[in-house]
């Protein structure tokens, strides 16, 4: 069982990027220590701090349901697809191990999959 996050566009031909429920946590909690703040730390990961206590572009796929849920806005899409890019920049220029490679390599995914939902005007939806 596992996770994918696709453009809303309706085209089963579109690229999507997906995880096992375990690598999604996992590269969720690299981005948010990438952030400065623990995940496990956040309401809804075991933790009491709450949302509007960190600033993130990233907080809309930070903060969601690993599947269902509402989907996410182009809009939402456009400011995560900045600083996700700009994160995977600095993860490439560092000494990395197999786990940060492959974060890389799911960063990079999801960016696309975040271009398209941009360029069609759609959302990016979580299965």
């Amino acid at each position: 069982m596992g996770l994918v996050l696709f453009p809303g566009d309706g085209d089963n031909s579109s690229p999507d990027a997906s995880w096992s429920y375990s690598g999604f946590a996992a590269f969720r909690r690299r981005l948010a220590e990438t952030e400065g703040f623990a995940l496990s730390q956040m309401r809804g990961f075991g933790g009491e701090r709450p949302w509007s206590e960190v600033s993130t572009a990233l907080e809309p796929l930070l903060d969601h349901p690993d599947d269902g849920g509402d989907d996410l806005s182009p809009t939402e899409c456009t400011s995560i697809l900045v600083r996700l890019e700009a994160i995977t920049d600095q993860w490439a220029s560092e000494d990395s191990d197999q786990l940060l490679q492959q974060h890389i390599e799911d960063a990079r995914q999801l960016a696309g999959v975040l271009r398209i939902c941009i360029e069609k005007d759609v959302p990016l939806v979580f299965l």
